[in-house]
């Protein structure tokens, strides 16, 4: 029963299917297929205007493609101290952006404010600084929860007085969708979003993000920059598949609704025996002080979970995804009623 991460589950049957289904006969490669068509224009209704789409396979590259195509080498990136372009990418945005420098921030539960924000841009045309160019969200944040509309758009606000772009890394994207209950539009370009890095691996595809750019006129540079850095796959029609069948019949939205609705059962079940969660359960990430004997009894029956210790010495993570099974939350509900502590 593993609650380590999304990243431990399969792929929906759907988009097994459909890569299936893509993989016969020929057609042309590098996105001038099909699949690849009816992405862009699906992705283009969803988000109710005109987008550039750019599948990879990987969000550190969606990430360091969108940025890269946006920010100089002299370039500043604000983030949150815990982004994932910060902490967890080795250094991919930097390399790509030929070695602009992420500033992190601090904020709240994962979250930036525009007031910090503002109060941390600076050196602006002082050749020795380098030079504020954007600001990157996290959608769900590493502490798994969510941006609204408002707080963004106070966000996007700030950004444009100082002449930032907009980035959001969307790896649960979806996740925080159906939290929030608005558009997609209303979440991203709507708010002041410029450019979004749409993942799907975490809620149901098997190898398949997007670079969704809401001002297509940067699409010619990131082409060049997504071939140039590797990442433009020769079968891209079967990235374009997943996404395809991961957007037919909401099956996004479907998924995850169930990833967030086990997260907070999983909540409720550690809530019951005095443990609340260290920050709000918005998404499908649960996070609380496990003392060490409980975590030990835990672990001995068959629980897998992640020690967080950013939150405490005691916490841990907890995760749910498109596919957790509701027997395997209860069964961790029972497991702590019965804990000896």
């Amino acid at each position: 029963m593993d609650f380590r991460s999304d990243n431990v589950s399969g792929a929906h049957p759907a988009v097994l299917e459909a890569i299936v289904a893509a993989s016969r006969g020929a057609t042309s490669s590098y996105g001038a297929d099909p699949w690849s068509e009816r992405v862009t224009a699906r992705l283009g209704r969803v988000f109710e205007r005109e987008v550039a789409v750019f599948p990879v396979t990987t969000g550190t590259a969606a990430n360091a493609l969108a940025l890269a195509t946006h920010v100089p080498p002299w370039g500043a990136v604000y983030c949150h101290r815990e982004a994932h372009i910060h902490v967890d990418e080795c250094g991919a945005p930097e390399q790509l952006t030929g070695g602009a420098k992420l500033i992190p921030l601090e904020g709240a539960h994962g979250k930036l404010d525009a007031g910090t924000l503002a109060a941390s841009i600076g050196g602006r045309g002082i050749v020795h600084a380098v030079q504020p160019a954007a600001v990157s969200l996290s959608q769900a944040t590493e502490a798994g929860t969510v941006y609204r509309p408002d707080e963004i758009a106070a966000i996007a606000e700030v950004a444009r007085r100082h002449r930032l772009v907009v980035h959001m890394d969307g790896a649960r994207f979806a996740n925080a969708l159906v939290t929030v209950g608005c558009t997609p539009a209303a979440l991203t370009w709507q708010a002041g979003v410029d450019v979004l890095s749409l993942g799907a691996t975490k809620n149901g595809c098997f190898a398949a993000e997007a670079v969704v750019l809401f001002a297509p006129d940067k699409a010619e540079e990131l082409g060049f920059r997504r071939k140039r850095a590797g990442h433009l796959v020769s079968k891209q029609r079967l990235l374009s598949a997943q996404l395809e069948a991961y957007l037919t019949d909401d099956l996004w939205l479907a998924n995850a609704r169930h990833a967030n609705a086990t997260a907070q059962r999983l909540a409720a079940h550690f809530a019951a025996v005095g443990l609340t969660p260290l920050v709000p359960v918005e998404a499908n990430e649960v996070f609380v002080s496990v003392p060490a004997p409980l975590a030990a009894q835990l672990r001995e029956r068959g629980f897998s979970f992640y020690p967080w210790s950013a939150l405490g010495p005691s916490a841990c993570r907890f995760v749910t995804a498109f596919d957790t099974r509701p027997e395997d939350v209860e069964a961790l509900g029972a497991a702590l009623r019965h804990a000896q502590i």
